[in-house]
């Protein structure tokens, strides 16, 4: 149980630096531009007041969960096979 949990550890970090790297190496060619409307979404809440500010993702979770759960099960039935 505790190897099987280390590969999926390892698996998991080794997607997120090539991730990080792409996002990384998109800024330094300039394709910087490439902005996700993460946070700016209809169903995002943001209440501002003079001194403060509020700021409630719903829409931008419940998507990047959609986006994660369909991943994470491409890359389950990959490994199974």
């Amino acid at each position: 149980m505790a190897t099987q949990l280390a590969k999926w550890l390892i698996v998991f970090g080794a997607f997120l630096v090539v991730v990080g790297g792409i996002i990384l190496l998109a800024n330094r060619l300039g394709m910087g531009g490439l902005k996700l409307p993460l946070g700016r979404l209809p169903g995002d809440i943001r209440i501002q007041g003079e001194n403060f500010t509020c700021f409630i993702p719903i829409a931008s979770s419940i998507l990047l969960s959609i986006l994660l759960t369909v991943l994470l099960n491409l890359i389950v039935r990959f490994l199974n096979r």
